[in-house]
């Protein structure tokens, strides 16, 4: 099916800016469907929920209403999808919680490839519990994280994994299918950062084998929170802090707060808006839909991706910095004369955003020797085009030639 780009770029009012956007992997362009879903919301009646006014009754329909699209976006149960201020809000409130069951001699492994957000919390709450930490660590020379890796820090007392489904740094994806066997086999639990990840394939949690997957819908269109999805017994089974009078219901007991309805409202419209893609037309329940707009959407960035690498290898001096054989359309750059922060802002001069930097990421950039700084960063999202593409490698060009 053809992916229309010219009409789907037609929904982003922020692309009228004319600025070609690379910087899809630290948070994407939102599209009008979006932006209307949570305006909509907020010019409605809105209380805390409930059954009785319109305003109660309004809100619980949008909780419900985002619980059932993010559970098929993920291929998830409703009721065990959890919102919460973010991803690493949400990492830290569940290492913290199951950290209670945590005694010295317990272990937890970390990787070098993930996001801080997938590390510091388990490090900080291994720390608090006296357990040890285990590190596994990727080959950066061809940024592959092997299933070996993750088996050479694993032993009976291994309580949890933590592992990123995408390397937001260098797109890296993990054969996670198979860690999490490894994990299971040893009886520990898989927490999984899915936020680089779910922007660019449909999530399946039980292929996945991840007894708990994080994501955020800012990365893919929607707006800024997060999402954690987990089986609802796994979840029955944790006592997080709470307040006294809040509910103990699952997912709700760990739901700190009143919930951004207008936000939840905002990912149920960005979950659709991908559903819609290609065909506005599709018959099908939105899984199926998104199935298939998702297999479009790879398609359309394995052309972007194979036109950047092709036009990078062309340019002297560019060290490319993503090597594995399964990864993200996702880029990081070095230049051998010139710095990555220069870079960023000569392409900005001239309307393409692709920024530096290590993104969080520090770990996997100092494994990368890379220190701190990073690199120039290139990640595609669904509205990127050809002339994007053109547009930056031309600019990377003359950038070279300063």
């Amino acid at each position: 099916m053809t992916y229309d780009i010219d009409a789907l770029r037609s929904h982003f009012p922020a692309l009228a800016a004319g600025i070609a956007h690379f910087d899809g992997p630290g948070g994407t362009q939102t599209p009008e469907p979006v932006i209307r879903a949570i305006a909509d919301a907020l010019a409605q009646p809105l209380s805390n929920r409930g059954r009785v006014t319109p305003g109660e009754r309004n809100a619980e329909r949008i909780v419900t209403e985002a619980r059932r699209a993010m559970a098929d976006l993920l291929g998830a149960d409703p009721a065990g999808i959890v919102f919460g201020r973010s991803a690493t809000q949400l990492t830290y409130d569940f290492s913290r919680t199951l950290a209670k069951a945590w005694s010295p001699g317990d272990e937890v492994v970390v990787t070098r490839l993930d996001h801080d957000a997938n590390i510091r919390p388990w490090v900080q709450a291994a720390e608090q519990a006296g357990a040890t930490v285990r590190w596994a660590e990727f080959d950066p020379k061809t940024g592959e994280l092997t299933v070996d890796a993750i088996r050479a820090v694993l032993s009976g007392r291994t309580r949890l994994v933590a592992v990123t489904a995408a390397s937001n740094l260098i797109g890296t994806r993990p054969d996670v299918p198979a860690i999490a066997e490894a994990a299971h086999e040893v009886g520990a639990l898989v927490h999984v950062d899915g936020v680089h990840h779910t922007a660019h394939c449909l999530v399946d949690l039980e292929q996945l084998g991840a007894d708990f997957f994080v994501c955020s819908p800012y990365k893919f269109l929607g707006p800024h929170h997060g999402v954690l999805a987990a089986r609802p017994e796994l979840l029955e089974t944790l006592r997080p802090d709470k307040l006294l009078p809040s509910t103990d219901t699952v997912p709700e007991r760990f739901e700190l707060g009143t919930l951004p309805y207008e936000f939840l409202a905002g990912t149920t419209a960005a979950v659709d808006f991908l559903a819609e893609r290609p065909d506005p037309d599709a018959t099908g329940g939105r899984r199926e839909r998104l199935a298939a707009g998702f297999a479009a959407l790879e398609a359309h960035e394995h052309v972007l991706r194979d036109r950047i690498d092709k036009g990078l290898a062309a340019l002297d001096g560019v060290t490319v910095h993503s090597r594995a054989a399964d990864r993200t359309p996702t880029v990081l750059l070095t230049f051998d004369h010139h710095s990555t922060a220069d870079a960023y802002a000569f392409l900005a001069e001239r309307g393409v955003q692709a920024p530096a930097g290590s993104f969080y990421a520090v770990e996997a950039s100092r494994h990368l020797g890379l220190g701190d700084t990073g690199g120039l960063r290139v990640g595609l999202a669904p509205y990127n085009d050809v002339q994007d593409v053109d547009r930056l490698l031309t600019g990377l060009a003359d950038f070279l030639k300063r």
